[in-house]
């Protein structure tokens, strides 16, 4: 038998490689033929996309799990399926930053999945539900199982909010940065950062030492980790100003708007007698990136409406979701949420940039998250934007009015719709 030499042996491949298909040598919308169907076209949408600056009626074709076009008009006779979204709104799918979707391995976590009809999330964040110790089981037991895109910021506390209601930095040996660095260095795809809360309530008499932990676990793992830091009832007003200072451009405050008190009732956020912390404006200006992180007492309409105007106004809208928020009177379902900061003077196009563009920027995991752009992953959110008089309350009692709601209507992750009609066969991914 003759011996392939290594140019031989290159040359036979790249003849090979020359005889394959269209579909594995150019781009996703020359892989179609002329009598090639899509696997589903969403039909006669308002489609809104910020990451391309589209706006305006247009079908949108899903081919093997990504969007393969978008056009006026795609003929029903090249659609396998057909989702009807006229007089709706259609968007990329929604991400969330900030939620608790770790059922079973937290205590407060809510199934990605079932959140995905009443928020139109493809993607979400698990906001520090899983600390080092219980990470795993995350990954393979519930990432693994679930049709929605899950990464996550893993807790400072190497067993994260498993024990809540009870503090998980009472005692700061919880917080073993070496650990929590080597959870990173292993999961780089997966992980965002670390995530720590910084609450009086949950750290008590530390000061920053939990925060300098995170931090640490960030500089070691061997890539630029983010932080994620809760705020909400810090112990002092100093301590406010000093979190911030240590934040790094690109790291994320969340609850960046909360109202909460500290133990002795004062309040100790970003707004102090009714004043911007300069801290806080200094953050925002060196890139920290600002989450609402809504959830079921950290959003503060009278917070946000000093400290918009005065700079700090939101890089991401978020809900953090949980059991308990989740039956809160704020409601802090994701599109609710954006559909008060539409009261607060928020465009549309923005809103949804909160909700889509940015937070796929700071995931930054998959090509194209986040879009509709052609090639991109088929994650797509069909809603109703609900014009008319609209009553909102945040987490402290305040009431605001507003002007347009979103509604859910249809989710679809990878090119599969949530929901009936079921599909046949019947398929996750």
């Amino acid at each position: 038998m003759t011996a392939l030499s290594r140019r031989n042996f290159l040359a036979l491949t790249g003849a090979t490689a020359a005889t394959l298909s269209p579909r594995f040598t150019t781009s996703a919308s020359a892989a179609m033929g002329p009598n090639d169907k899509f696997d589903l076209v969403i039909k006669g949408g308002d489609v809104l996309d910020p990451s391309q600056s589209l706006r305006g009626k247009r079908d949108i074709g899903i081919r093997w799990g990504m969007i393969e076009a978008i056009e006026t008009d795609i003929p029903a006779a090249r659609a396998s399926r057909t989702l009807d979204a006229s007089g709706k709104l259609v968007t990329p799918g929604l991400i969330d930053l900030h939620s608790h979707v770790y059922p079973y391995g937290s205590a407060i976590g809510i199934p990605a999945d079932e959140l995905a009809q009443f928020q139109c999330t493809t993607t979400t964040v698990s906001a520090g539900d899983a600390g080092v110790n219980n990470l795993a089981a995350l990954r393979r037991y519930i990432v693994a199982q679930s049709r929605t895109r899950i990464y996550a910021f893993v807790h400072i506390a190497n067993h994260g909010l498993s024990g809540f209601p009870v503090a998980e930095l009472y005692n700061i040996d919880h917080a073993q940065m070496e650990a929590c660095a080597m959870a990173l260095a292993e999961n780089q795809d997966f992980l965002l950062g670390v995530k720590v809360r910084m609450s009086e309530n949950v750290i008590a008499k530390h000061g920053l030492e939990p925060l300098k932990r995170a931090i640490k676990a960030c500089e070691m793992c061997g890539w630029p980790a983010r932080m994620m830091v809760h705020i909400g009832g810090v112990e002092t007003r100093e301590l406010m100003s000093a979190i911030l200072d240590l934040l790094r451009p690109g790291d994320v405050l969340t609850h960046a708007y909360s109202g909460a008190p500290n133990i002795a009732g004062v309040f100790t956020n970003i707004v102090q007698d009714g004043r911007l912390l300069p801290a806080a404006l200094a953050a925002k200006q060196r890139g920290v990136m600002f989450d609402v992180g809504h959830g079921g007492g950290s959003f503060d309409f009278t917070v946000a409406e000093v400290a918009i105007p005065g700079g700090a106004g939101p890089d991401v809208i978020s809900s953090d979701i949980h059991v308990y928020s989740a039956n809160s009177p704020g409601m802090p379902y994701l599109p609710n949420v954006m559909s008060k900061f539409m009261a607060l003077g928020f465009s549309l196009e923005q809103v949804v940039a909160m909700a889509t563009s940015t937070p796929a920027k700071i995931i930054n995991r998959v090509p194209k998250l986040g879009t509709l752009q052609i090639g991109a992953p088929a994650d797509v959110a069909v809603m109703e934007l609900v014009e008319g008089p609209a009553s909102f309350v945040d987490t402290r009692n305040n009431k605001r009015d507003g002007k347009a709601l979103f509604k859910p209507v249809q989710t679809v992750i990878n090119g599969v719709p949530f929901g009936r009609p079921y599909q046949a066969p019947f398929a996750v991914r």
